[in-house]
């Protein structure tokens, strides 16, 4: 669909967009089209590095007038900051409502351990009304429940968070309901299990260069409506020339994918192949996935991520992905570091209440 037809395409706003590269797909069985490359606005959080707000507001305004129609943050991201930068940033830059979808989330909070997650009914409810006042909006397009395999059991999720998400959209506050984690097993079961209608499902690195699982489950999900949101195409930092920073779950708990994405790298480096852009293709080709997450605070990165929209890759860079995929991460076979992080987190709050 070309952008002047949607719903977010506004002319006083985008101006004229004749040959808009951007694609858009249907988002589950929700009345969104959504673009095909969405905006995580993790990085407006200073989640990876230390960042400016002005540039931040810059950033959000060139994605939106660059086809990009979805955000995604979280009260997870900068504590809060991420949903006051973009609350400020829709000000600041006169953006308007309509030309854009948005979703948040619930579940995760704070830095200690003790602190970190909380799905209950209450806060759930309180979690709503404090990021509806950092955005600055009166409603959320979806409301998340965040990285749910770390609630203390999913019958929290299903009897408490969900209840209340549900009351948060029967309020008008939220559109639609969705979930998040890194263990597609885990989102399966809360689908099939809920009362409370999903519409909506976002994982990470699990449809990338060097893991496809959501295969195995993305017509599970597209047959009950559900629309899937992948996010992080370079796996948070593995599929690139830098490397995965420190705190990467797979640099702690499983680094033979650490170093079978390193070979990648060097060996794109040595075929002169940008590995960050073969895994920005990669993942926005899977058609099943409505959007893919991208995340940056730096017009320069924003601006590079919106080229490859209009600028399919060549015969050579083709052939180095296939390479790539066959050479390095084929014996990877979908590996993954799924339980690691909960039983670190497990051990961190043990430690903490001593």
């Amino acid at each position: 669909m070309n952008r002047v037809n949607l719903r977010t395409y506004l002319p006083s706003f985008h101006g004229c967009q004749e040959d808009d590269a951007m694609k858009y797909r249907k988002l589950g069985n929700t009345d969104m089209e959504v673009s095909y490359l969405g905006f995580g606005a993790s990085s407006l959080g200073s989640c990876f590095r230390s960042t400016n707000d002005q540039e931040g507001y810059d950033v959000l305004e060139q994605f939106l007038k660059g086809g990009v129609n979805f955000i995604d943050t979280s009260p997870w991201y900068g504590h809060g900051k991420s949903e006051r930068v973009l609350g400020e940033a829709f000000k600041a830059k006169n953006i308007p409502r309509q030309s854009f979808y948005i979703a948040t989330k619930v579940g995760r909070y704070l830095p200690e351990p003790s602190k970190m997650f909380d799905f209950s009914y209450e806060r759930t409810l309180a979690s709503v009304e404090e990021s509806l006042q950092r955005l600055g909006l009166t409603y959320v397009d979806i409301i998340q429940a965040h990285d749910v395999e770390f609630a203390p059991s999913l019958e929290v999720v299903l009897e408490e968070t969900l209840p209340a998400l549900q009351k948060v959209k029967d309020e008008g506050k939220a559109r639609y309901i969705g979930i998040t984690g890194y263990p597609l097993s885990v989102l399966k079961e809360i689908v099939e299990r809920s009362s409370v209608k999903i519409d909506t499902v976002l994982t990470y690195c699990r449809y990338s260069m060097n893991d496809t699982a959501l295969l195995e489950y993305k017509d599970f999900f597209t047959s009950r409506g559900v629309g899937i949101i992948n996010a992080s195409p370079t796996s948070m930092g593995l599929l690139t020339n830098r490397g995965p920073p420190d705190w990467h779950p797979a640099a702690l708990y499983t680094p033979h994918i650490v170093d079978a994405c390193k070979k990648a790298s060097e060996y794109c480096i040595a075929e002169q192949v940008d590995i960050s852009r073969l895994a920005l293709h990669f993942s926005l080709e899977q058609p099943d996935c409505a959007t893919c997450l991208i995340s940056t605070a730096s017009q320069e990165n924003a601006q590079k991520n919106l080229e490859v929209v209009s600028d399919p890759l060549n015969k050579k860079e083709r052939k180095v992905l296939e390479d790539v995929r066959e050479r390095f991460m084929k014996s990877l076979n979908n590996s993954h570091w799924e339980g690691f992080e909960k039983t670190a987190l497990l051990k961190a709050q043990e430690s903490e209440s001593r």
